[in-house]
Formats: structure tokens, C-alpha cells, sequence
């Protein structure tokens, strides 16, 4: 019998985690992982197993990929703002009739004393900036800076993995920098720089989620971007542990039929 090839659709922690998982956990020599990265960071930190670097060139090419290297099990563990590609997979593994799990780490939610703007774009961030504060803290990426570049009265400091490209604010500090980020080098981050407001995606996590709190503590209001709709009728995992369980029930029950 071969041993269940996994593709991970990845790019996350969540997604690193799952890899070493399978490969150092009970499913270890059943399982071939091989995780697919866009390719949109320079530098990415790679999990184990085998690596991909690159697009598919839609669902089409996908289903494509799938059928062509016995993908027997696909998970969907991109960042919860990679829209595209998620839809991209829920068609593609209903083309090739491969079983398909997100693993989606909850979203923020806020508690007492937080001070939340809820956006439902990069574009609706911005516009409600300017009633909010003059010194910005971004943190939604290096992708979509367009969206604040009109707002020539505002400075910014971006921090992203990589540096940005293309249309941005005039008045903008970049910070090159990558997660996980303590409570304290946040707080530090927005008493040095005299931040009155944060932008951040809902991406979830505990990674980058000390910002939340030192804005709180702070009294800085947090323009929070809505995360995208994602496909229905997927069967989501918070957390890699959950993913684990839920492919091995799955090759159980994969198991058992074929018997």
C-alpha cells in the first residue's frame, strides 16, 4: 500500500506545525506531505517534507497537479486573507475528487477595553483613519499599501517580513521584522514611535496578537480588516492537532472501506 499523499496548501505556521506533525508523528512513514508555498516571501522558513514553490495557474492547473502526483488528501492551510486561493481549492478537489480540509485559525475577538473599528477592506481602513489618529501603525502587509497612499497628513510605520512595492504613503517608516512578537517589544514599539492608531488584518493566532494588547492597554484604537468569505461546505480545523485527528479518522475510515 503507498503511503496517503498530502498536499498542504501552506505558508502559515498553522501549516509548518501540521508538516512536522505528520512527519514526526504517529502517521510518520504512512504519510508523504508535500507543502506548496506561493512563493511571495523571499526568505520562507520551510517545513519538512517535500516543498513547492509557486502558483498552479488557477483551480484548472490545481486539479491538474493533484491528479498528476496521487494527491490523496489536500489541506487548505493558507493565511485566512489568501481568498483567492481557497476557492481555487474547494473547486479543484471537487474536480479531481480529492478530500479537502481548511485549517483556519479562529479569528480575533475583542475584548473588554478594546477599542475596534471593524473595516470590511484595506480601503474602508483607510478612509477612516483620518478621525482616528496621525501616527499609523500597519500591520496588514506589504500587499495593498495603494490603499493608504492618498493619505498624505498621516505617517506610518509598515512592518512586513519583506519590503514593499509599488504606491504607498509619502510619510512612511518601513520595519522589516517577523513574527512571533512579544507583549513588551510592543509596547515599546508604540510608546517609541508615538502611535495613536493600529491597522491589522483579523488574521488570528497568537503570533502578532500582542499588538491587540498593547493598543488596549495604550488606549489606541485598532482598525480591525473583516477577513473574506471563505467556501462553504469545507470542514474547517482550528488548530494542526485537530487536523491531525481529522486525517487520521479519515484514513481510518479510508482503511476500513477498502477492507
Amino acid at each position: 500500500m503507498h503511503a496517503t499523499h498530502v498536499l498542504i496548501l501552506g505558508g502559515t505556521t498553522e501549516a509548518r506545525r501540521l508538516a512536522t506533525a505528520l512527519a514526526d508523528g504517529p502517521l510518520a512513514g504512512g504519510v508523504r506531505v508535500t507543502t506548496s508555498l506561493a512563493g511571495r516571501v523571499a526568505r520562507p522558513v520551510l517545513p519538512p517534507g517535500e516543498v513547492r514553490i509557486g502558483g498552479f495557474g488557477g483551480a484548472q492547473g490545481l486539479a491538474q497537479w493533484l491528479r498528476a502526483h496521487q494527491v490523496d488528501v489536500l489541506i487548505d492551510a493558507t493565511h485566512p486573507f489568501a481568498g483567492k486561493i481557497s476557492f481555487n481549492a474547494a473547486t479543484a478537489a471537487s474536480m479531481a475528487h480529492v478530500p479537502l480540509l481548511a485549517l483556519r485559525r479562529p479569528g480575533w475577538v475583542p475584548g473588554e477595553g478594546d477599542d475596534w473599528h471593524p473595516a470590511g477592506s484595506l480601503q474602508e481602513a483607510a478612509a477612516l483613519l483620518p478621525e482616528l489618529g496621525r501616527r499609523v501603525f500597519l500591520t496588514t502587509g506589504r500587499m495593498g499599501l495603494s490603499a493608504f497612499a492618498d493619505l498624505t497628513d498621516l505617517w506610518f510605520l509598515m512592518r512586513s517580513v519583506d519590503a514593499p512595492e509599488g504606491p504607498h504613503p509619502p510619510h512612511m517608516e518601513v520595519l522589516l521584522d517577523r513574527g512571533p512578537f512579544t507583549l513588551d517589544g510592543e509596547r515599546a514599539l508604540l510608546r517609541e514611535h508615538r502611535i495613536d492608531v493600529v491597522v491589522t488584518k483579523d488574521s488570528g493566532g497568537a503570533a502578532t496578537a500582542p499588538k491587540l494588547t498593547a493598543a488596549r492597554e495604550a488606549g489606541v484604537p485598532v482598525v480591525v480588516v473583516r477577513r473574506p468569505a471563505a467556501p462553504a461546505g469545507v470542514p474547517v480545523a482550528d488548530d494542526p492537532e485537530q487536523a491531525v485527528r481529522w486525517l487520521t479518522d479519515h484514513l481510518g475510515k479510508a482503511f476500513r472501506t477498502e477492507a
